[in-house]
């Protein structure tokens, strides 16, 4: 694949339509001061998430995998003021670093950072009927993907749009013999779709800076 030309693409599409402020710009220099994986959404798909905010006039969004507030701020971005997001983070490390993100980009109001294993916080939210949501992104570790899309339904109503990213993993997908547990994670994921009553669905590939890989979009029946 030509990597490059992606890439250029990719800037192209920035400079017209999601250009990073300063703020954003910050989040990038945060991660790689605490020496943390740059795994974050690309500023298209950042502006990707945030356009489908909209459409679905989300006011309450629920978020897996904080890592340092990237998507996060996209997402909340496009909340109205009475809009709420709350954003699950395994890692101490991570929510720290977000929590000081989302200070800076003024949205603390708007934003609840919990920390913990999403399995266990899930179920929590659930019992205390903070759903059920509008807009729900999954974006954490992959080998419970399959999970985390279940309970989203269990979070959703009809209408709520779920988001599931890093389904194609360059390929990877399409190799049934593969013994690497986050590909197998999202083939479960991505087979589950299949005549799925419960959800209209369909897998997008996408590629640029962050090279081939797809999300899942999702409306529950």
């Amino acid at each position: 694949m030509n990597n490059h030309l992606f890439a250029q693409v990719e800037q192209y599409i920035n400079e017209r339509t999601a250009q990073e402020d300063d703020v954003l710009k910050e989040v990038h220099k945060s991660i790689e001061k605490a020496d943390m994986p740059a795994i974050s959404v690309s500023a298209s798909q950042g502006k990707l998430l945030q356009l489908l905010t909209k459409l679905v006039q989300a006011t309450n969004i629920l978020e897996l995998g904080t890592l340092a507030g990237y998507s996060t701020i996209w997402l909340a971005r496009a909340l109205p003021s009475n809009g709420k997001l709350i954003s699950l983070e395994f890692s101490t490390k991570h929510a720290e670093v977000a929590q000081r993100n989302i200070e800076r980009a003024n949205l603390s109001h708007v934003v609840d950072i919990r920390v913990g294993k999403a399995l266990d916080l899930l179920p929590q939210i659930k019992a205390a009927g903070e759903g059920p949501f509008d807009l729900i992104f999954i974006d954490a570790d992959k080998p419970p993907y399959l999970e985390y899309f279940n309970w989203a339904i269990q979070l959703a109503r009809p209408g709520t749009l779920i988001i599931a990213d890093n389904v194609i993993r360059e390929g990877q997908v399409l190799d049934p013999r593969t013994k690497d547990d986050k590909v197998i994670g999202v083939q479960k994921l991505n087979e589950s779709l299949r005549g799925n009553p419960k959800v209209f669905s369909t897998i997008i590939q996408t590629v640029g800076t962050k090279e081939h890989d797809g999300m899942v979009l999702a409306i529950v029946q």
